[in-house]
């Protein structure tokens, strides 16, 4: 069910080579890296961790970055959930839609309390 969790981080270089060297023994690895964030984990197809410099350019605090993803299986599922959030009383916080060339599509939203949650489909 779950995709991805993002934590924010100051130096992303660091995060990379500290995360990929931690999670190395369950297989972990940097999969993909855009430049402002990057995702660590066995496979795309699996739970990763991603590392990433703020999007608000804002510094790095607990939660600041942070954000659990949903991976439901497909563009029409995101949007499902994305709607379905939204109808129970969640804020949009990023439309459906395609964010890198073909690679990811994903939707935003923040719940009740603030919390960032993404319903994604990479591929």
């Amino acid at each position: 069910m779950i995709s991805y969790v993002t934590i924010g981080v100051s130096d992303l270089d660091a995060a990379k080579a500290f995360y990929g060297e931690l999670l190395a023994e369950l297989g972990g690895k940097v999969l993909l890296d855009m430049g402002r964030i990057s995702f660590i984990g066995e496979t795309m197809a699996q739970p990763m961790l991603a590392v990433c410099i703020p999007f608000n350019k804002a510094p790095a605090e607990p939660g600041n970055g942070n954000m659990v993803s949903f991976s439901p299986g497909s563009k029409a599922a995101v949007d499902a959930m994305y709607h379905k959030a939204i109808a129970l009383g969640a804020s949009c916080d990023g439309t459906p839609g395609q964010r890198v060339a073909d690679k990811f599509y994903g939707a935003y939203v923040k719940d009740a309390d603030g919390n960032k949650l993404c319903f994604s489909h990479f591929g």
